[in-house]
C-alpha cells in the first residue's frame, strides 16, 4: 500500500508501515497524540494520523517527551499557518540537541575512563599469571 494514495488506514496498515505495534497505537490514542476513526472494534487511521505518527516516532527517536510530542502537533491547530509550532519545534530542538551533545560529551569521556580502568586491570591481571584479551576498541 502506498502510504500517500490511500486516504484511511487499517491498524494493520499502520504497524506494517511504521513498524509500530497495535499496543503503540492503542497507547498513542490513549494520550490523545492519535485519533483515529472509531467503526465497531476497529479503528481506522486517517492522512492526518499517519503524518503525527511520523511526528511522534521522529520526535521519540530525538529524545522528546510524550507531553512535548503532544503540546507540538496541538500548536498545528491554532490557525497561525504553524508559526507558533515551527517556533517552539526550533525551541525545543535546540534543547534536546543541547542535552545530547552533553550526554555524548559525558558517554566519550566514561567510555575512556573505562578502557583506562581495563588497561590497568590487564596489567594486574598479566603481572599474576592471568591471561585474559582486551575488548576491541
Amino acid at each position: 500500500m502506498n502510504e500517500m494514495t490511500n486516504e484511511i488506514c487499517t491498524i494493520k496498515e499502520m504497524c506494517d508501515l511504521y513498524k509500530v505495534t497495535p499496543r503503540t497505537l492503542r497507547f498513542y490514542e490513549s494520550k490523545e497524540l492519535l485519533f483515529p476513526i472509531r467503526e465497531a472494534q476497529r479503528r481506522l487511521f486517517t492522512r492526518r494520523d499517519r503524518a503525527r505518527l511520523k511526528l511522534i516516532l521522529q520526535g521519540k527517536r530525538f529524545g522528546f517527551s510524550l507531553e512535548d510530542i503532544r503540546q507540538l502537533l496541538n500548536l498545528y491547530d491554532i490557525g497561525d499557518q504553524q508559526k507558533t509550532q515551527l517556533a517552539k519545534t526550533y525551541e525545543l530542538a535546540t534543547q534536546r540537541l543541547q542535552v545530547m551533545i552533553e550526554q555524548k560529551n559525558e558517554l566519550a569521556s566514561a567510555i575512556r575512563d573505562l578502557k583506562e580502568m581495563l588497561q590497568w586491570g590487564k596489567k594486574v591481571l598479566d603481572s599474576r599469571g592471568i591471561n585474559i584479551g582486551m575488548p576491541k576498541n
